[in-house]
């Protein structure tokens, strides 16, 4: 019988801590949260390894490392309204769910949704709605929401996403050059988003996320 919650305390002592990742929500948040819980089951004993993993359909869910680097540098509030974009199974949102006042995540593939929902039901994640849709079109109905986090890459962040920030709201986003990239934290004032440099991370680009087709004559 593999022992998770070991497993899950040696993630957050190895991964999580030695990243510089102090605040306690997120570490308690880490330590709560069965992360084998939130990936196909032929994946559960890989769970709590220190990289990103192939959850199917192309998509990649962030390693434990990163994830809380973000969050760290969103510093997510108990009152905010959080967009999480790529949910995938779920792991993000049950995360995010237990540092702010409500999560809309949002799944592209209609059965990853499906199932992501019922997991966090699962979990008691009751703060978190998932909706299958776009993730370039993010939720215009809930909008605008104080943190969107996109969990994978992009080459650019649309501006009907940015506009569903709120003024004084923050964004989170690894910016992929090629095999490269750089996490960056985005700052909305007025209409206009400023990105400041987070971290160094790579994930693969988002559907949708990828620099527009440039034409030329």
């Amino acid at each position: 019988m593999t022992d998770f919650a070991a497993r899950r305390v040696m993630m957050v002592d190895t991964q999580v801590r030695p990243s510089d990742v102090t605040k306690f929500p997120i570490i308690a948040a880490m330590l709560a949260t069965p992360r084998e819980a939130f990936v196909p089951t032929a994946l559960r004993e890989t769970a709590y390894m220190g990289e990103p993993l192939h959850i199917g359909d192309g998509r990649m869910m962030l390693d434990a490392r990163v994830l809380a680097k973000l969050l760290d540098a969103l510093d997510i509030q108990p009152n905010e309204l959080v967009m999480d974009i790529g949910c995938g199974y779920g792991y993000s949102s049950a995360i995010i769910a237990r540092l702010c006042e409500a999560v809309i995540a949002i799944e592209s593939n209609e059965a990853m949704a499906a199932e992501a929902q019922k997991r966090l039901v699962a979990e008691q994640a009751d703060n978190v709605a998932v909706i299958a849709g776009q993730l370039t079109e993010g939720n215009p109905k809930n909008a605008p929401f104080d943190v969107i986090v996109l969990q994978g890459g992009v080459q650019q962040v649309p501006d009907q996403l940015l506009a569903q920030l709120k003024d004084g709201g923050r964004i989170a986003a690894i910016f992929m050059q090629g095999p490269l990239g750089v996490a960056k934290i985005g700052y909305k004032s007025g209409t206009e988003v400023t990105w400041r440099f987070a971290f160094n991370a790579a994930m693969p680009v988002l559907e949708g996320f990828g620099k527009a087709a440039e034409f030329s004559l």
